[in-house]
């Protein structure tokens, strides 16, 4: 039997903690492999910027792998086909990865992997990355589980690799390879373990002190955020080692309780929990990436869709402004603050009634951070189709004087509105004609009537859902909904007693990891 070991690396492009990797260095010569996956690339949840930023991480990878004798193979083709070729030529003792919930596409990928790994004796060592738990009956004790993975002992990096002579690499593939376009993205955030890390280290330090009063404004949520969110989804720092460096950092700051620091280190430290609670969902029912998760939902928008209204949506044309500004901020970035994206997707599910999947897959295109399991199951917990949570149909117009209030956030991204004083700045279209001509914005010329009354539209939802969910049918779907995925530990009565009714927001306000 050969002792050569094959690490293939997934959403998990690093050294550090990386558990495949140092058990496999340990036992023989490794080959260190990333498959660019064309089914992958080329599906419609994917976007150009998602693969610039993966071969950032890729070109750092590599570089890092060389520093300790070890080399990046990349090979372009479908998973199986390119290990089986490997395989065939080197005759590996053991395939060494991570666990990964992904899309369905990547689901039935290494289901098909592990079936030809399994039909030619090759030994497959997978090991857990997130807290989430492959095979859970069900939540009980889940949160103490995952607490214990996290306080465990981190995996250092190897500190010396043997790699295989002589295997040809593909290098590093750009858009065009693929048939895709050039990304658009204005200002992304930059792939790599060593970003990773110093973009949580400065959050830790210095811009993470007023975390809990300054996330929710889209105007300081760009640096009040930690935005590790990219970096935990292709996997630059693992969840063990963010969680580890947030308790140090705390513990550094004990005896300074009128910082502010305590109180924005544990709600962070919530978000950590909050985001395997959500890829647990996934993990458990992979099929809430198309269905709805309460079956009671189903027929519920889907002869209602809407292709204009959904267009417009996706341009930032909806003349509702702070709708418009965060998709505009969304696309030109790949960045939008947790608060703001569950506002446009409450807005979309519930205003312009539109099926959460499209909207689901727009989104998933352009978020940078898009991380399958907290996409599909906090898409689905914003459209009310889980069946147990309470509605989140939040009012664009209250945004605006909660979040944007000068509409700041809204005349940066929506340059039409740049003249509107900032009592008009929520419904412009409520200005008199000469006030439209004196603040040089002529709704319907110069920036769109709303294609929806936000106020009709959201007691119409409301009165739909309600009447839904009082059906038989829908009360045992929220129940068993419940028992599969329900969170065992709820809000305080106080916490419960502090959210708006109008929102309904419970602790699980983050959003696609972005916190």
């Amino acid at each position: 039997m050969s002792e050569h070991q094959l690490v293939w690396f997934k959403r998990d492009l690093r050294l550090s903690d990386h558990a495949p990797l140092f058990e496999a260095a340990k036992r023989g010569p490794c080959l260190c492999l990333y498959v660019y996956e064309p089914e992958v690339i080329q599906a419609e949840d994917f976007d150009s910027s998602h693969l610039v930023f993966l071969n950032e991480s890729l070109a750092e990878l590599r570089d890092a792998l060389r520093e300790i004798g070890g080399a990046l193979v990349t090979r372009l083709g479908e998973a199986q086909t390119v290990l089986a070729q490997l395989h065939e030529a080197h005759r590996f003792e053991a395939l060494y990865c991570h666990e990964e919930t992904g899309n369905g596409i990547t689901y039935a990928r290494d289901k098909r992997v592990f079936r030809w790994a399994r039909s030619v004796g090759l030994r497959v060592r997978e090991f857990r990355q997130f807290g989430v738990i492959r095979g859970l009956k069900n939540r009980n004790g889940w949160a103490s589980q995952w607490k214990t993975m996290m306080q465990s002992a981190a995996v250092p990096p190897p500190e010396s690799i043997r790699s295989i002579p002589c295997l040809e690499s593909v290098g590093i593939l750009e858009p065009k390879q693929f048939g895709l376009p050039p990304s658009k993205r204005v200002t992304p955030q930059r792939g790599g373990e060593s970003v990773a890390l110093v973009t949580l280290r400065e959050f830790l330090k210095r811009r993470g002190a007023h975390y809990p009063t300054e996330m929710s404004s889209p105007n300081t949520a760009d640096r009040a955020c930690s935005r590790l969110s990219p970096y935990l989804a292709y996997g630059n720092i693992s969840m063990r080692r963010t969680y580890q460096l947030l308790q140090m950092r705390a513990a550094q700051l004990r005896g300074m309780p009128k910082s502010g620091w305590p109180k924005a280190l544990q709600s962070f430290e919530k978000r950590l929990h909050w985001h395997c609670h959500f890829i647990q969902k996934l993990e458990s029912e992979p099929s809430i990436e198309f269905e709805n998760m309460s079956r009671a939902c189903d027929g519920l928008r889907e002869q209602e869709f809407s292709q204009e209204r959904f267009e417009a949506f996706a341009q930032g044309q909806t003349g509702v402004p702070l709708v418009d500004a965060c998709m505009r901020q969304l696309s030109e970035t790949g960045w939008l603050n947790f608060r703001m994206r569950a506002m446009v997707v409450s807005f979309a599910s519930y205003l312009l009634w539109l099926h959460w999947r499209p909207t689901a897959l727009l989104l998933a295109c352009l978020f940078l951070d898009y991380e399958p399991g907290i996409h599909f199951s906090q898409i689905q917990m914003q459209s009310g189709t889980t069946g147990m949570n309470a509605l989140r149909i939040y009012s664009p117009i209250k945004q605006v004087r909660d979040q944007d209030p000068d509409g700041v956030f809204i005349k940066r991204w929506v340059p039409e509105l740049e003249h509107v004083p900032a009592e008009h700045i929520a419904e412009p279209q409520k200005m008199s004609f000469d006030a439209q001509l004196r603040y040089r914005c002529r709704i319907g010329t110069d920036y769109p009537m709303p294609v929806v009354d936000c106020t009709r539209a959201a007691v119409e939802a409301k009165r739909r859902f309600q009447k839904l969910r009082a059906t038989p049918a829908a009360r045992k779907e929220a129940k068993e909904v419940f028992r599969r995925h329900g969170s065992r530990k709820g809000p305080s009565k106080a916490r419960r007693r502090a959210v708006p009714a109008e929102e309904g927001l419970m602790q699980t306000e983050l959003f696609d990891l972005e916190f």
